[in-house]
């Protein structure tokens, strides 16, 4: 039997597992925005992941047992993909909106095929195109006002950095994931995502562009707790295991609609007022990604990108 078949006794937890993850994954977003009045960019990354690490480690221990020196190497060579996606996410996240920042995020997957065809010299096809003018023009929409390039604002740049890091990441683990286990390079990933946080808090310091500070409140430990248990911990295995019973097809449309969730938690939660505009640009964005998963035969997407199989969203 198929075990992606509809038929499949687990077919129907599968799905509901996978949308359960996007619903977190996109949910994250907001929750990280409200964390960063209590913390500065990298000293959340930092114990986010090692939090996040250190559970991975302790219930996948057969992962680190088995290591091999090639998984250490192209693990931590996906980690620093991983880490410039979340910098680049987290520290656009204290000037823009949730909102915002699920969609760019999210044009990642679009990306990817552009990115591949341009070092790569591989065909991009019709629908590619159609998904990439699509995302383009959201993309407009979603961060330039009425009044002009002088109204940008100076976070959704930011978050395009995260969009294209994410890209990249998807693209290089398309290359190790039929080489080496799965599971070691999440753990290694993860684990160098930790590491280059902490060594980002100095340097970063150093050279102005935020002071280290880290203020106890419920708001913080819970989106510390969400994002390494929930969103990256637990996110992982439940998608690693959901996808042996659904469709790459279904997988992407479940995925791809993190953004939508991402926008729908913020204005439930953080009351974000989604105008007419943004639901134009969002709207356009989600259209573009629809055709890349599902037309343009481009790589599953962030995290979330979750590392395993994806890597944008939070």
């Amino acid at each position: 039997m198929n075990r992606a078949s509809t038929a499949h006794p687990n077919h129907l937890r599968a799905e509901l597992a996978l949308a359960f993850c996007t619903l977190l994954w996109g949910s994250t977003f907001v929750v990280v925005k409200n964390s960063l009045d209590h913390s500065s960019v990298f000293v959340f990354l930092a114990v986010r992941f090692s939090l996040a690490g250190l559970c991975m480690a302790i219930f996948r221990p057969h992962v680190l047992r088995a290591l091999q020196r090639e998984e250490i190497f192209a693990g931590i060579r996906l980690g620093f993909f991983m880490f410039g996606g979340y910098a680049f996410q987290t520290a656009g996240l204290r000037y823009t909106t949730a909102s915002n920042s699920g969609f760019i995020t999210g044009s990642s997957v679009v990306l990817v095929p552009l990115l591949l065809a341009l070092f790569s010299k591989r065909r991009v096809n019709q629908w590619i195109w159609a998904g990439a003018i699509a995302a383009l023009a959201g993309l407009y929409f979603l961060t330039i006002p009425p009044e002009g390039l002088g109204g940008l604002n100076r976070g959704d740049p930011i978050v395009f950095g995260c969009a294209v890091s994410f890209a990249l990441h998807m693209i290089v683990i398309s290359r190790y994931v039929e080489r080496h286990s799965v599971g070691a390079l999440a753990v290694i990933q993860v684990a160098t995502t930790a590491v280059l946080a902490a060594i980002a808090i100095p340097i970063a310091s150093s050279v102005g562009l935020e002071q280290p500070h880290w203020h106890w409140s419920s708001t913080l430990i819970t989106a510390v707790l969400v994002t390494a248990l929930g969103s990256t911990a637990f996110g992982f295995s439940a998608q690693t295991w959901a996808q042996q019973y659904t469709s790459p097809t279904h997988t992407a449309i479940l995925i791809s609609l993190e953004p939508v969730f991402a926008a729908i938690t913020s204005w439930i939660v953080a009351r974000e007022h989604l105008g007419g505009r943004i639901l134009l640009g969002a709207g356009l964005i989600f259209a573009g990604i629809l055709l890349a998963e599902l037309k343009g035969a481009a790589p599953i997407a962030p995290e979330s990108p979750e590392p395993e199989i994806r890597s944008h969203g939070d």
